[in-house]
């Protein structure tokens, strides 16, 4: 009988002893945060396409493609008589500046100096990649990208700024081909 008071402790502190339990959230997501911001993003798209659209109607003197990417651009310099265009893994040397939509200088091509670049394995900001996969040797040209396209909502850290559309100039001076591009492109 002395046992049994023992035992009925040694039973309720075990019980007693429960495992933690988690604790619930006090708020409860809906996904109404990522909604509103597609529908953000979306305004933000469509303001910056009238922009161009407005850009591309004063300037009378250049002939502007459509990208299917979702830039446009009108070549300055045109190099018909190369019929190359950097595909993945092939090194390229170009040079570029950035612009805002008032034209104001935010970096010039000197400053940025020539940029060796691994197509499609170097980070790029998303429409300079896809750019220079436009152009062959010794062409240049000039691209409106919305800032989806560009430094998006972060910005550069220095002199570009989030959400902020940008005018570029690139020229593409050299193609190193990688051999499995040059084979893939003939077959």
């Amino acid at each position: 009988m002395r046992f049994l008071p023992v035992t009925c402790f040694f039973i309720l502190t075990l019980l007693a002893c429960k495992g933690p339990e988690p604790r619930k959230p006090i708020e409860v997501k809906t996904g109404s945060f990522f909604k509103e911001s597609v529908a953000r993003n979306k305004v933000l798209l469509e303001k910056e396409e009238a922009q161009i659209k407005e850009i591309i109607a004063k300037d009378t003197t250049h002939q502007y493609q459509n990208s299917a990417s979702g830039f446009w651009y009108y070549y300055d310099i045109e190099n018909p008589t190369q019929p190359y265009t950097p595909q993945t893994d092939d090194q390229v040397l170009f040079s570029f500046d950035l612009r805002t939509f008032a034209n104001d200088t935010l970096y010039t091509s000197k400053e940025k100096g020539l940029i060796s670049y691994k197509v499609d394995k170097e980070q790029l900001f998303p429409g300079l990649q896809n750019a220079i996969k436009l152009l062959r040797i010794n062409e240049k040209a000039t691209f409106l990208f919305p800032s989806s396209q560009a430094y998006g909502y972060v910005g550069d850290g220095e002199r570009i700024g989030p959400k902020t559309p940008l005018i570029s100039t690139v020229e593409l001076h050299t193609i190193i081909i990688e051999e499995d591009s040059l084979n893939s492109k003939t077959e």
